[in-house]
């Protein structure tokens, strides 16, 4: 009986790790394609949730990825049962969200910068054939978040070449490459060159991270039971919320307050100062570097 499960379970995650050729919108003139890469099954939402919901609003295309599969991502489960949860907690944040989800088979902890995973990262970027590509910065505190940040980089420049991963088709123009948010000041500080208002989507990104309980709720791998026990139960559903909208609301504001005057350029005075909630985003060097006009038609969301 047991041989059985692991059978069962070893081709659920090699059917999982195969892109399903459904997810992959045909390219439409004036629609973009982005593609966000995750850490673990809940960072692309936490990151970047509410612009993916914007963009997803105005007809745009975004998938977001997990490199890998979340299976250490708590403090109570691990393992095939905790990949399999963490699956459809991102399926389900993606359904609020209006966007595409995959998770990789790669263990959480393990994700390493070979050659193998190069060519992963190379052919999702492909397949989707994305206009932007966002990532986690290469310095971080989880080695996950590092080295999905090395892929993307390491694969912004084979994401052309013919004979690299010869079996997809190579992009004919470079993506946008661009970082999401952190706090860490070395070797350098995080500094974005786009911030947007989520103001009109926070309650849609508060709704997907509401469907990522083992993270949101349960701490993940650094929560407890005295955690679990400290916040309203399921069984509450209304302070649950509230006490995630008070957590997120407070994270969100401050995103916003750090980044106060790139707000003030990109809105205009008056709704700059009055934006509450952002997400922000680095260009990286590598890839295509858009004009600051040219930018903002990669984020539609400004009315200046």
């Amino acid at each position: 009986m047991r041989n059985v499960f692991f059978i069962s379970l070893t081709c659920f995650f090699l059917l999982s790790n195969v892109s399903n050729a459904a997810d992959v919108v045909p390219k439409a003139e004036n629609k973009l394609r982005i593609i966000v890469f995750g850490a673990h099954p809940d960072d692309a939402e936490y990151k970047v949730g509410g612009t993916a919901a914007k963009w997803a609003k105005l007809g745009h295309h975004v998938k977001l990825v997990s490199v890998t599969n979340g299976d250490i991502g708590h403090w109570k489960m691990a393992g095939g049962p905790l990949a399999i949860r963490r699956k459809a907690e991102v399926k389900a944040a993606a359904k609020v969200l209006g966007v595409t989800s995959e998770v990789l088979d790669i263990h959480d902890g393990e994700l390493l910068p070979t050659l193998e995973n190069r060519k992963i990262i190379t052919r999702l970027i492909r397949e989707w054939q994305a206009d932007i590509v966002i990532a986690h910065r290469p310095w971080d505190y989880h080695p996950d978040h590092r080295y999905v940040g090395v892929l993307v980089q390491d694969a912004a420049f084979m994401v052309t070449v013919p004979f690299f991963c010869p079996d997809i088709a190579p992009l004919k123009k470079n993506p946008v490459f661009l970082y999401s948010s952190d706090g860490f000041q070395k070797p350098y500080p995080f500094v974005p060159d786009v911030a947007v208002s989520v103001d009109d989507v926070f309650e849609t990104k508060l709704a997907a991270i509401h469907e990522l309980p083992s993270q949101a709720y349960e701490g993940g791998a650094n929560g407890s039971e005295e955690q679990v026990r400290s916040i309203p139960p399921e069984s509450n559903p209304v302070a649950r919320k509230a006490w995630l909208k008070e957590n997120w609301s407070r994270r969100q504001s401050a995103e916003a307050n750090r980044h106060r005057e790139l707000l003030v350029r990109l809105y205009g005075e008056e709704a700059g100062r009055a934006v509450k909630h952002a997400e922000t985003f680095e260009m990286c060097e590598y890839g295509s570097r858009p004009s600051r006009d040219e930018l903002k038609k990669l984020f539609p969301f400004f009315d200046k």
